[in-house]
């Protein structure tokens, strides 16, 4: 009953014509990202991070969420008429959406492919509903010493699982801790790692450092990259899909909604891991597994769904735990706390209207995603038209009002630029931005959890593993750590026995 209740109290926060309006934007940006190749969400959402300042927190989530899922459905479309992904989710959509479309079956592919991602979005923002308020309640029981543990275990599974080396991810997660510890300690008052410099005496903002690792460095990228369009605009038609479709991807949109979901909860999997899980399930269980790849409408609803499912899910360890699942919920937690809220077990009663608004309007943003897709697909071949030479100078002056504006403060500018460089290089030599970021974000809460819980055992560091929850977490922690390593030194051993 309390459920229900929160649920229509969501709805009296998301359907103030405000938050409408903003949660419209954002599944259009949302759309609009995911279509245009090379800008994913955690990019668009750095880059418009300043612009919701101004505005309530309520409304500043529901857009920066609505750009996340609403990338996800955006996505489909240029993986499906130009075989390339508008985002890493889309990929795997591909190999069998490109191939539907050479055979004059784009507008089904597309169909199923907003349809599939409509069921997924929608179920898994129902189990988000009642998932998130039990896992919340347990959560509440945590003190220092298991919140410290907690994000241990959160540093570990987002390393473990990035896109590059463990090694260079736990290097990367360490360099975002420092970042984070720059400025005022908030128990001595003393300054750190300021070197006398006015700019880092507040620490290194947030803000800056994203639009540079993931906006401005996106843009250096591209720039050396040629991408070539072929658009299948001619294709389009008949976005219905028939019953011989719907019978051939039920199921498929069903077992993805529920392996993304699940898949998306656990920090670092998300919809990247989600989608091509699906697209592997599929192909297993398929009675005609050679038709993958090949145009076979199951490998464009299975994954679709996945990836839409797996955004919701993301946001459960956000608002219950405070622990981002990926680099866009990282750049997220970051927006909570420049908004002056702490993500966690205590959002839910310190803050119902967002904790509520946000989930409540994920259903109403789900439901315009549906209704804008199908219609605009025209739109959206056009915007793939506008030629990249046009397209990135307006992203780079876009960044640079943005960072400027955050305090006035030329030096922010300078920051981002100086980071931009530093992501482009990261990228050049596969080093993950997502667990700078989500060291940087978490660093200062690691350490005042890590402080607090001295103090309460007057300096005994036993109190970490004197705690079941804590200890629990830190064996988790330890086995990530310790898994790769071993897994690697069997790889080596096989390779030098053949």
């Amino acid at each position: 009953m309390d459920v229900l209740q929160n649920v229509i109290y969501g709805f009296q926060v998301a359907l103030q014509p405000v938050n409408l309006i903003y949660c419209f934007f954002g599944v259009l940006i949302g759309t609009l990202v995911g279509v245009l190749p090379g800008l994913g969400p955690s990019a668009a959402i750095a880059l418009l991070l300043p612009s919701t300042f101004k505005v309530t927190p309520v409304s500043a989530i529901i857009m920066l969420g609505g750009i996340y899922y609403g990338a996800m459905y955006g996505g489909s479309t240029t993986s499906i008429l130009v075989n390339i992904p508008g985002e890493a989710a889309s990929v795997v959509t591909c190999l069998d959406g490109y191939q539907m479309a050479r055979k004059g079956r784009a507008g089904p592919a597309l169909g199923m492919a907003a349809f599939g991602s409509f069921i997924a979005g929608t179920i898994a923002v129902i189990a988000l509903t009642f998932l998130g308020p039990i896992l919340a309640t347990v959560a509440l029981k945590f003190g220092p010493p298991e919140y410290f543990s907690l994000m241990i275990v959160g540093l570990m599974v987002l390393t473990y699982l990035s896109s590059g080396s463990m090694i260079k991810s736990l290097m990367m997660a360490i360099v975002g801790i420092t970042l984070g510890g720059i400025g005022m300690d908030v128990i001595s008052g003393k300054y750190r790692f300021t070197y006398g410099l006015q700019i880092l005496a507040d620490g290194i903002g947030l803000v800056p450092i994203v639009m540079g690792l993931f906006g401005i460095s996106e843009v250096l990228l591209n720039l050396e990259t040629e991408i070539k369009r072929d658009i299948l605009s001619a294709h389009v038609k008949n976005l219905l899909p028939t019953l011989k479709d719907w019978a051939n991807s039920i199921w498929p949109i069903l077992r993805g909604t529920v392996l993304g979901f699940f898949l998306g909860i656990l920090p670092g999997g998300g919809a990247i891991v989600a989608s091509f899980a699906s697209y592997a399930v599929e192909k297993k269980v398929s009675r005609h597994p050679e038709e993958f790849g090949k145009g076979a409408i199951e490998g464009v609803a299975g994954p679709e769904a996945a990836n839409n499912a797996a955004a919701g899910g993301s946001f459960i360890p956000l608002l219950t735990l405070g622990i981002p699942a990926n680099a866009v919920m990282a750049i997220l937690l970051g927006a909570l706390m420049i908004h002056g809220l702490r993500p966690g077990p205590l959002l839910m009663n310190e803050a119902p209207d967002l904790f509520w608004g946000t989930i409540v309007s994920m259903y109403i943003g789900n439901a315009m995603l549906l209704v804008l897709n199908l219609p605009l697909i025209g739109l959206w071949v056009q915007v793939l038209k506008v030629p990249y030479y046009l397209l990135y100078p307006l992203i780079l002056l876009f960044c640079l009002i943005g960072s400027y504006s955050i305090g006035n403060n030329s030096g922010d500018v300078i920051l981002m630029l100086i980071f931009g460089i530093i992501g482009y290089l990261m990228k050049k030599f596969r080093y993950d931005g997502a667990p700078l970021i989500l060291g940087l974000v978490l660093g200062p809460m690691l350490e005042e959890s890590f402080r607090e819980s001295l103090m309460l055992s007057r300096g005994d560091f036993s109190i970490f593993i004197s705690r079941p929850v804590s200890v629990a977490f830190l064996v988790v922690a330890f086995l990530l750590l310790i898994i790769p390593i071993i897994t690697q030194r069997k790889r080596l051993a096989t390779l030098e026995e053949s």
